[in-house]
C-alpha cells in the first residue's frame, strides 16, 4: 500500500485505530436516520440504522450495514426482505424507540408493501428484498434490490456527532445548475 506521496507505507508501523476515534471521526459525517424493518414469527421486528446508502441507480439497489451481534441480524437473514423507513424530522423519539430505548407509550403505525412494514409518515420508504450479503469486519452488508418505494415531502432527520439535527437548504441555486449525483 502506498501513502499519499505514493512511497510505499509500512503497514506494521501504523498505530491501531482506537475506537473511540473511530466513531469520533464516523459521527461528524451527518447522516439521515432510518428505520430497517422486517416480519419475524408474524410480528414487526424493527431497529433505527444509519448505515444506508443507494446502491445502484440500474438496477436499483440500497444498503443496509447490520452489526452480526444484532438481534436484527439473523431476523433479516430469515426473512429475506427489509423496508427502510426514513425518518422525517420530528420523529426523534421513533429513532430513540427502536435504537434501545422503548418508549411505552408510542403510537406506531405501519404501512405494507406487500409482505414488508413501512412506517407511517416517515419523508420517503423502500421495500426490498434481500439480492446479496458481504460480510465486512463486525457487520455484513445487506443489499436490497428496491420493490417499492415512496416519497412524502417531509423534511428528513439527521443525526451528527450523535445529536439529531434537521436540513438548512442553500439559497436556490440558478436554474441552470443543480447537484446531480447520478
Amino acid at each position: 500500500m502506498q501513502d499519499g506521496t505514493g512511497a510505499p507505507r509500512d503497514e506494521a508501523a501504523a498505530p491501531p485505530i482506537d475506537p473511540a476515534l473511530f466513531r469520533k471521526v464516523m459521527g461528524s459525517f451527518a447522516s439521515g436516520v432510518t428505520v430497517v424493518s422486517t416480519v419475524a414469527d408474524g410480528q414487526v421486528r424493527a431497529m433505527t440504522v444509519s448505515a444506508f446508502m443507494s446502491g445502484s441507480l440500474d438496477p436499483p439497489l440500497c444498503v443496509i450495514s447490520i452489526r452480526k451481534k444484532a438481534r436484527m441480524h439473523p431476523l433479516l437473514i430469515e426473512a429475506g426482505h427489509f423496508g427502510v423507513s426514513i425518518l422525517a424530522k420530528n420523529q426523534e423519539r421513533i429513532s430513540s424507540h427502536f435504537a434501545g430505548a422503548p418508549i411505552a407509550d408510542l403510537a406506531l403505525e405501519f404501512l405494507w408493501a406487500g409482505r414488508t412494514p413501512l412506517l407511517a409518515n416517515a419523508a420517503s420508504v423502500i421495500a426490498s428484498d434481500i439480492t446479496a450479503l458481504y460480510d465486512c469486519g463486525d457487520h455484513t452488508l445487506f443489499i436490497g434490490g428496491i420493490r417499492y418505494m415512496a416519497t412524502h415531502g417531509r423534511q428528513p432527520l439527521l443525526v451528527h456527532h450523535g445529536r439529531y439535527a434537521g436540513v438548512t437548504h442553500a439559497a436556490e441555486p440558478a436554474p441552470e445548475w443543480v447537484v446531480d449525483f447520478w
